[in-house]
């Protein structure tokens, strides 16, 4: 029974959604099951997904690609998130494009969510990722990338 109610507001997301189908997203985790839910739950609302495991391969696919937003992981080993973030924002810049970005992470603090949006982040959301919360941010983003005026 209660996938069948999961499933009937599950469709009621979808049909409220603006839509994201055609979406070209880059995810970053290197926890697998992480990365194997996000992109699930992104798949299932049409986004095309590209998937890194390090922020050595990120790097590497922002440098070959185009996304329309992106989503990394905060807690990597080497290299971070928020280090990863700072370097996408430099060749962004220099390449004159600005692509939304997500943190996404298991850590709570207050100083992580701060040091999540200094570091360049424009969304921020908890593991485990819910689809809900996670479709509401990058829509959320979408309409402050279109709009151009964080609102």
């Amino acid at each position: 029974m209660a996938n069948n109610y999961e499933d009937s507001h599950r469709q009621d997301d979808i049909n409220h959604c603006p839509s994201l189908e055609g979406l070209q997203i880059l995810v970053v985790d290197d926890n697998e099951d992480s990365l194997v839910l996000t992109t699930f739950i992104l798949e299932s609302y049409g986004v095309q997904v590209t998937t890194a495991t390090s922020a050595l391969e990120a790097l590497e696919l922002i440098k070959n690609c185009r996304f329309d937003i992106l989503i990394f992981d905060i807690a990597m080993p080497k290299v971070d998130g928020y280090s990863l973030i700072r370097k996408v924002r430099q060749m962004l810049t220099l390449q004159k494009q600005h692509t939304p970005a997500i943190a996404l992470t298991a850590l709570t603090s207050e100083d992580s969510y701060n040091l999540a949006f200094l570091s360049g982040f424009q969304g921020y959301i908890h593991k485990p990722v819910e689809a809900s919360v996670l479709i509401t941010e990058i829509t959320k983003l979408l309409g402050f990338s279109q709009e151009g005026n964080g609102e």
